[in-house]
This record gives structure tokens, C-alpha cells and sequence, in this order.
């Protein structure tokens, strides 16, 4: 009798994502780190922000996910460094389901740069490191009626928003 070895196949990926936004440093890193702005863009969750290295991170359901029984932080995290307005790195987990919270934590750097003619290059860089589930929601491409977009959502949401003052979400 042969027996066929099993393997479990592990996600190791590194996801970047990159836009370009007429906006200050200043601003962009604003839009990120306080709740009044959060609430504004992308899921519209606040989210709240302690930037001392160890500080946590909250993000707190939207007004919509509230009135689908979520009542508690739908998402965790804790900063491991901030240098306002460049560089903000930090752990993320989402508990939407057992099996994110299950996955633990991944870590979100935020990067940003000062181009030219007042445009400041955004890149979010997500280690999905053995994180298949949380790896395919922030990679999303269904349709944003059924829940899609993931970080190209949030991250066009808060160009839009930056630049225009009008979300794209409504």
C-alpha cells in the first residue's frame, strides 16, 4: 500500500498598492491616522489611532455595518513605528469572520512621498505572509455590491476624497 504525502499549501505574498494624490503629506497622513476621516473613506470605519510604537489600533464598525449587529472593533492592530507625515507601520487584523481573526495579525506600512507640483505618492504595502483569507479579501476584485474592492477601494476612495472632497462611495 502507498500512501500519497499531503502538503498544505502556505500563502507567502507581499501585496503593494500605489496612487498618486494632489494633496500634501501632511494631508494624506491626516486622512489615515484620524477617525474623523476614516469614517469618510473606503468601509467608512473609524478608525482610531494610539502612534506610540505599541500604541493600538481600532477600527470600529461604520454607521451601515452597526445596523448589521456589528457592534464591537471589527478590526485590531497595534502601531510598530509612525514618522508623521512619511512612514506609519503597523499590524492589522479584520474579525469579520473566525477564520481572519483566526489568521492573527499582518503588517500595513503606509509610505509617503512628496513628489512634484503638489502630487505625493502613496504606497501601501500589506505582508499577507501565510494569510490566505485576509490575503484574498484585501485583493478583492468582486463587485463592491457584494462586499469587493479591498485596499484598491479604500485607497481610490481616499484619493477621490482628498481631491475633490467628495467621496466616491457616496
Amino acid at each position: 500500500m502507498s500512501s500519497t504525502p499531503t502538503t498544505t499549501p502556505t500563502a507567502t505574498t507581499t501585496q503593494i498598492y500605489r496612487v498618486f494624490i494632489k494633496a500634501t503629506p501632511e494631508a494624506i497622513w491626516e486622512a489615515i491616522t484620524s477617525p474623523e476621516w476614516t469614517a469618510r473613506y473606503g468601509y467608512r470605519g473609524p478608525t482610531e489611532y494610539d502612534l506610540r510604537p505599541g500604541g493600538p489600533v481600532l477600527i470600529q464598525p461604520s454607521d451601515q455595518m452597526r445596523t448589521m449587529g456589528m457592534n464591537e472593533p471589527v478590526g485590531d492592530g497595534e502601531v510598530v513605528s509612525a514618522d508623521p507625515p512619511h512612514r506609519l507601520v503597523q499590524t492589522y487584523r479584520l474579525k469579520f469572520s473566525p477564520e481572519m481573526t483566526d489568521e492573527g495579525h499582518s503588517t500595513v506600512t503606509w509610505d509617503i512621498h512628496p513628489e512634484h507640483d503638489g502630487i505625493t505618492r502613496l504606497t501601501v504595502i500589506h505582508d499577507v505572509t501565510d494569510r490566505p483569507v485576509i490575503a484574498a479579501v484585501v485583493s478583492n476584485d468582486e463587485p463592491l455590491n457584494q462586499g469587493g474592492g479591498g485596499w484598491a477601494w479604500i485607497l481610490s476612495d481616499l484619493k477621490s476624497l482628498l481631491e475633490t472632497g467628495q467621496s466616491i462611495g457616496g
